[in-house]
């Protein structure tokens, strides 16, 4: 890597330096660890194999398994050396007094909106009680009167059939609050929406019991790299692909032959279970969110 110059620094001129030990060492457990999570999606896709549930980490999130793959310290620390392998997010790093560390005013003229945006989300919603009465309705509320081979995993057989489906979605309350999965309700089922979440509403509705709120905090920590560290995206990336799991053992489908038992939330024992579980991932992203707010602090230090 060839850092651009040094420039005037507000906080990376005091950020510790690690040294070569200690940045290649964090760097080779990072790979070894992002390496066995990628390994069953490389595998499948050198062989054209679709897999519905670990997919959807690829498909839906725009970061590709090699930007996973790649290890940043992230704010709050330099690389003792000046000296990088070259790639992705190199242009964000300068020279500070003994070594390499980010380039924190370059940063934010690129991607400060996004740092605004994500460090108002993640701590509004970090204010926030978690709601656990949603029971994943929003993937039913995806295939309601839907006709025969229009749904998004149309392979896969429905555990209670299509009329089955739309019973669950009629006979329940519907409160989705995330613009993302909102968005995908079919339009029968949309009005059965208690609420009518936006991109613009999303810092004032979404809330920490939400399955797709805790998988987006993947998203807003890549969205971040390098100023995150490698090991809390990849943190976050496996939080969401738990979470990614119990999302489509509560949806309408038989998984059977991927090897999932349902979460049946149609009855109040798939219902209790669909919340305990909730509660789990809310307690693991709330440490997760936490995290990110430190990162976001960081970045603006001193501003």
């Amino acid at each position: 890597m060839n850092p651009r110059a040094a420039s005037p620094q507000r906080a990376p001129e005091r950020w510790p330096l690690l040294d070569r030990d200690d940045w290649t060492g964090r760097e080779a457990r990072h790979h070894q660890r992002v390496d066995a999570l990628l390994e069953g999606h490389l595998h499948r896709r050198r062989h054209g194999i679709a897999h519905p549930v670990e997919d959807f980490l690829f498909t839906y999130y725009s970061h590709r398994p090699a930007q996973l793959r790649r290890w940043h310290p992230g704010a709050g620390a330099g690389l003792a050396g000046g000296v990088l392998p070259a790639g992705p997010g190199e242009s964000f790093y300068t020279e500070v007094p003994g070594g390499v560390a980010l380039d924190v005013d370059r940063f934010l003229a690129k991607r400060g909106e996004t740092a605004s945006f994500v460090s108002s989300l993640l701590r509004a919603v970090h204010g926030r009680t978690a709601n656990l009465g949603c029971f994943g309705l929003h993937e039913w509320a995806m295939l309601y009167k839907l006709r025969p081979g229009e749904a998004r995993h149309s392979q896969l057989p429905l555990r209670l059939g299509a009329e089955g489906t739309d019973r669950v979605v009629e006979s329940h309350r519907i409160r989705c609050s995330h613009f993302d999965a909102y968005r995908f309700f079919t339009d029968e089922a949309r009005p059965r929406n208690e609420l009518r979440p936006t991109r613009d509403s999303q810092t004032r509705m979404d809330q920490p019991g939400c399955l797709h709120a805790t998988m987006d905090l993947y998203k807003w920590a890549y969205k971040l790299t390098p100023a995150v560290p490698g090991e809390l995206v990849a943190d976050c990336f496996e939080l969401a692909r738990d979470v990614r799991e119990l999302d489509m053992r509560a949806s309408p489908y038989d998984l059977s032959a991927y090897g999932y038992t349902p979460v049946p939330i149609e009855t109040r024992e798939g219902k209790a279970e669909y919340a305990a579980a909730q509660r789990r991932f809310a307690e693991r992203a709330s440490d997760l969110r936490s995290q990110l707010l430190r990162v976001c602090e960081l970045l603006t230090a001193d501003a």
